[in-house]
């Protein structure tokens, strides 16, 4: 199973771990690294320069402006695995730190954290915190989103082998790779819809910000039950032996992906 994750706006701050090296050597998905470094040089170049157009850029208020400082050290800056690195409501709701033995296992080869900055990175690649949602859009590289799809649709498959693939991006973040051929029969995207009864008649409604901390708990609990459905279909009976109430929606054309809905009717 792989697990495709967005980041988090909230970062930890800090690490003790070493600065970048040069070539991105030792981050996973090395195919991505030509790209990773030319997002990387443009984001310190632009934040090194004029702090007002950086922030502009980036959609930073001026409260932030910290955080350009903060991204033109990148080169220099101590890292940390980016499970620690990203925090809020999925990664709370994920509690990756309190992750047994085979759990913590389980989610450095499962998930994936999609990244603005990095196109997508294992929990356990070391990067400094930095501050580059998908939607920026940056001088000379452009829209972060269009950027990626190049490098990603040669690296992604791969990485997806013959594993079912859970897609649990936000719409930004699902820009940068679309599963399209024999992938995207095994990936399933899943939305967290609330479900309440009005005058005897049952309506659904996205949920926003809790459905982060929905997605950040039924990650976890299919790491910790061991659990590794092969595809949408045992990904609905796995997640439904959990205690989620699920839908799922075959693809209409070869190529698309499941639609999965996880129903809830308290959201917290």
């Amino acid at each position: 199973m792989l697990v495709l994750l967005p980041p988090s706006e909230g970062k930890a701050s800090g690490g003790a771990g070493p600065a970048l090296s040069p070539g991105l050597e030792g981050l996973s998905l090395p195919g991505l690294n030509e790209a990773r470094s030319t997002v990387l040089e443009e984001l310190v170049g632009l934040c090194s320069g004029d702090g007002d157009k950086a922030r502009e850029v980036l959609g930073l208020s001026e409260g932030l402006r910290g955080e350009v400082a903060k991204n033109a050290g990148l080169r220099g800056a101590p890292t940390m695995p980016a499970g620690r690195l990203y925090t809020g409501v999925l990664y709370d709701a994920l509690g990756l730190g309190s992750l047994d033995g085979a759990a913590a296992e389980r989610a450095a080869r499962s998930l994936l954290v999609f990244s603005g900055l990095w196109g997508a990175l294992r929990v356990t690649d070391e990067v400094p915190s930095y501050r580059c949602p998908m939607g920026v859009k940056l001088p000379g590289t452009g829209a972060l989103g269009a950027f990626w799809r190049g490098p990603m649709a040669s690296v992604m498959p791969e990485a997806a082998g013959s594993n079912l693939v859970l897609d649990l991006r936000s719409a930004a973040y699902a820009a940068a790779w679309k599963p399209g051929g024999e992938v995207a029969g095994r990936t399933a995207a899943v939305r967290v819809l609330q479900v309440k009864v009005v005058d005897g008649v049952e309506k659904r409604s996205v949920v926003s910000h809790f459905n982060k901390a929905t997605k950040g708990r039924l990650t976890r609990d299919l790491l910790v039950s061991g659990a590794e459905p092969a595809g949408p279909q045992e990904l609905v009976e796995a997640l439904e032996g959990l205690g989620y109430r699920v839908e799922a929606t075959a693809p209409q054309r070869a190529g698309r992906p499941w639609q999965v809905d996880v129903l809830v009717t308290d959201v917290h």
